[in-house]
C-alpha cells in the first residue's frame, strides 16, 4: 500500500500516515497510523489499538517497546483521535467489525514494512475488538499475539441491568442505531490522568474529554453484540495475554482511591470472561494498584507490568515451537 508519513503531532520521531477507507453511513473515513521505528533496526513490531474516549497519546508504551527492540505502531480507528473528520459523530459505530478494515489495512502496512513479527494489544474497547478480531481472523499470519489491557469485556453496571437494561437498549441500537442516549461516563478518571488536574499525563482533551460523549444506541448494540460474543465462548488461535487490575473502585466523589483500581471496568467482569477464552497459550495477570489503563498507572505499578509483559513475549518467543496449550492465572501484588 502506498502511504506517506508525516510528522506527528507528537513530534519525537513519531510519524503518522491516513489511510482512506471505504465511505460508511456517515460519509467519508480515515483511520491514523502512528509509527516510531527502532533505531537499532528490527523486523518485529507492536500496533496498539486504544480503548473508547480515547487516541493515542501514551509515549510512555511505545518508549518501552523501543527499548526491547520493537517497531512501535498505534492506531487512531476511524471516528477517534487524529481520525475523526468533520462529518463524524464521535466513536460512532454500529458494528464492531467495522473495525476490522483499519486493523487489516495496519498490520499490512506493518508487514510491508518490513517486520515479520508483530504484537496486537488493545486497551480497553481495543482489548474487546483485538480479541473479536482474532476470533474472526483465525490462523491470520499478519499478528503473532495478542495482549489485552484491561479489555472491555462486560458492561461495569449491576447485573439487572445487564439482564434488562443493556438487551433492550441494543434492541434500540438496532432499530434506531443514530437514537443518542443521555449516558455518559465518570470525569473523574480522566481527571485522575491528565496533568491539569490530578494526574501525571498530557492530553488532548478534545480527542479525549473527562466526559465522555453521548453514546448512539448503535454503539451499545455493537458492543453489546460483542459481549455475547465472548460469553458464549470464543477461540483465538494466537498466545493472549489478558492484565487486569487486582480490584474495582466505585466513587461518588473524588478520592485518591481511583490511583489504586479500575475506575471504569469491574474486574470481576474481565476474570470471569477470560475464562470463555480458548486459546492455545493464555495468561491471565492481576495487578495491585493499576488503574484502568495499567500503563499509565504510578510508576512503580506500571514497571511491574510492562516487566510481567515482557517477560510473557520471552516465553512466548521460547516456546514458540511448544503446541501443547496453557492456561494461567497470575497476580502481582
Amino acid at each position: 500500500m502506498n502511504i506517506q508519513y508525516t510528522e506527528d503531532i507528537l513530534k519525537n520521531s513519531f510519524e503518522k500516515a491516513v489511510i482512506k477507507q471505504h465511505d460508511d453511513y456517515e460519509g467519508e473515513v480515515v483511520a491514523t497510523l502512528i509509527r516510531k521505528l527502532c533505531l537499532t533496526g528490527s523486523v518485529k513490531a507492536v500496533l496498539c489499538i486504544h480503548g473508547f474516549n480515547d487516541y493515542f497519546f501514551q509515549e510512555v508504551i511505545a518508549d518501552e517497546f523501543l527499548k526491547k527492540g520493537y517497531n512501535f505502531y498505534a492506531l487512531d480507528l476511524r471516528k477517534y483521535g487524529r481520525s475523526i473528520l468533520r462529518h463524524q459523530k464521535s466513536n460512532n459505530v454500529r458494528q464492531l467489525s467495522e473495525y476490522y478494515e483499519d486493523i487489516d489495512q495496519a498490520l499490512s502496512i506493518i508487514r510491508e514494512e518490513g517486520n515479520n513479527e508483530t504484537v496486537l494489544y488493545g486497551h480497553s474497547a481495543g482489548g474487546l475488538i483485538i480479541t473479536l478480531y482474532a476470533a474472526d481472523r483465525k490462523n491470520d499470519a499478519l499478528f503473532d499475539v495478542l495482549i489485552c489491557n484491561s479489555p472491555f469485556y462486560d458492561f461495569n453496571v449491576p447485573w439487572i441491568q445487564k439482564i434488562l437494561v443493556v438487551p433492550l437498549l441494543s434492541l434500540l441500537g438496532r432499530l434506531s442505531p443514530n437514537l443518542a442516549l443521555p449516558i455518559s461516563f465518570s470525569k473523574f478518571y480522566g481527571k485522575s490522568l491528565h496533568k491539569n488536574d490530578y494526574g501525571e499525563w498530557d492530553y488532548s482533551l478534545q480527542w479525549k474529554p473527562h466526559a465522555a460523549p453521548s453514546i448512539n444506541a448503535g454503539w451499545v448494540n455493537a458492543i453489546h453484540q460483542g459481549h455475547l460474543k465472548i460469553a458464549k465462548g470464543i477461540s483465538v488461535s494466537k498466545p493472549i495475554l489478558i492484565l487486569h487490575s487486582s480490584h474495582s473502585v466505585y466513587l461518588s466523589k473524588w478520592n485518591e482511591a481511583i490511583f489504586e483500581g479500575d475506575a471504569i471496568l469491574n474486574v470481576n467482569d474481565i476474570i470471569k470472561k477470560a475464562k470463555l477464552i480458548d486459546s492455545p497459550h493464555k495468561e491471565v495477570i492481576g495487578f495491585s494498584g493499576g488503574m484502568h489503563d495499567l500503563i499509565l498507572s504510578r510508576k512503580p505499578v506500571r514497571d511491574i507490568v510492562f516487566n510481567a509483559v515482557f517477560v510473557w513475549l520471552s516465553d512466548e518467543e521460547s516456546s514458540s515451537q511448544n503446541v501443547n496449550p496453557k492456561s494461567k492465572s497470575t497476580s502481582f501484588s
